[in-house]
């Protein structure tokens, strides 16, 4: 008999899919340009020379069993050399080869994390609004997932009530900032406020609660500012990243998890997650993308893109009336809908050919995310759209 778990899923995929999938039947029957898809978080800048260039070079120099080879268990060693020192010259940290552990993107990065600091029945703590997807990562290791409600004003941390959700039987907080779907950066403010409260509490508690860090937007940051590097906040930190935004590579699939020199186990996590890799199936990516990360981690794709399209919706939304919190970073942006509900305003949205997706799944019901990482010029033709259907649905006008 197949497994009654995964047919059940299949009656609730991923909202975003689903309007994707939508968008491109749409497109289909009337144009692609005639669809404004702003559901799915897919890179839309080319990668940078560099990585072309590097992936080139590997191809045509590289010893054939040596580059398309199995990579060793915890990652080839100069890559993850090249990735510390990379981590210790942006952010002064202290990382050696031994705290990097490469992984098939971010979603291998913190299957990996999640299931070396927490056992089955522990409590994984997340803040709304959050990347759905934090759901099936976490039941998938025997963990619950507990959701701190948001702060709707600022889309930082709701610290009143993580005081009241983070109980002795939370195993480990995971973060992601600059944030999916609301697009804000946690402040140094919060990073401080947060970092002090796990601390305090891992004294309380008599054990040590562990912060998994998601990080795969880090280098999309706004109006001249820059992230904060989250584990110089906290010792207990594993920082789960992914090259897909950065250097434009999803496909490619490439990421890491590094584990604080600072945290406790530090010479053991990484071991462990080798381990891991033998049940989940995330063993050792390409080890030919590998070698090409490792040459161009210091680079990025022309990100500057994703803060022009930021400011042409935000500056609409605004001016249309909707209640929105300016992003910091990332390619979203979450408004308030103009409705109780979200998704009937989503709804409606698609009659004019519109695709947001509601924020209910985020943890923010009555608000929904657009994804603007388009083409600049497409971003301007929607902004009549987006006109034309707040003032036929909701009578407001200029």
């Amino acid at each position: 008999m197949i497994n009654q778990k995964y047919l059940g899923m299949l009656d609730n995929r991923n909202v975003i899919r689903n309007l994707s999938e939508y968008a491109t039947k749409r497109s289909k029957e009337i144009g692609e340009e005639n669809v404004f898809d702003f559901s799915l978080g897919n890179p839309s800048v080319p990668a940078p020379e560099s990585f072309k260039e590097v992936s080139i070079r590997l191809l045509e120099t590289m010893a054939p069993l040596k580059l398309h080879g199995y990579s060793p268990t915890l990652g080839i060693p100069e890559v993850r050399e090249k990735v510390a020192a990379s981590l210790n010259r942006r952010f002064g940290m202290n990382y050696t080869a031994d705290h990097i552990f490469p992984t098939s993107g971010a979603a291998g990065a913190l299957a990996h994390a999640l299931r070396a600091v927490s056992k089955s029945g522990d409590e994984i703590l997340v803040f709304a609004p959050y990347f759905p997807e934090y759901n099936p990562y976490i039941e998938a290791t025997g963990a619950t997932i507990k959701v701190v409600p948001a702060d709707f004003d600022s889309f930082q941390i709701n610290f009143e009530k993580a005081e009241e959700f983070l109980t002795e039987n939370v195993a480990a907080v995971l973060i992601n900032t600059p944030n999916n779907p609301s697009g804000i950066l946690y402040s140094e403010e919060t990073l401080v406020k947060l970092g002090d409260l796990l601390t305090r509490k891992s004294r309380e508690f008599g054990h040590n609660v562990f912060l998994i860090s998601d990080e795969p937007y880090r280098e999309i940051a706004f109006d001249g500012k820059k992230a904060p590097y989250v584990a110089k906040y906290y010792p207990h930190t594993l920082t789960c990243y992914s090259f897909s935004k950065s250097l434009s590579v999803p496909g490619e699939r490439i990421g890491y998890v590094a584990v604080n020199p600072a945290c406790e186990h530090a010479e053991h996590l990484v071991p462990m997650f080798g381990q891991i890799s033998r049940g989940i199936g995330h063993n050792c990516p390409s080890s030919l993308i590998m070698l090409a990360m490792a040459e161009t981690c210091d680079d990025t794709a022309d990100l500057s893109v994703y803060e022009t399209n930021m400011n042409l919706l935000y500056d609409t939304f605004k001016e249309l009336g909707f209640t929105v919190v300016r992003p910091g970073g990332t390619f979203y942006i979450m408004p308030k809908a103009l409705e109780d509900s979200s998704i009937k305003f989503c709804e409606k949205a698609k009659n004019y050919d519109l695709i947001f997706v509601p924020a209910d799944a985020f943890g923010a019901p009555g608000y929904f995310r657009v994804a603007y990482c388009t083409d600049t010029e497409k971003v301007k033709r929607s902004l009549p759209r987006i006109r034309e259907f707040v003032e036929k649905e909701y009578a407001r006008k200029q």
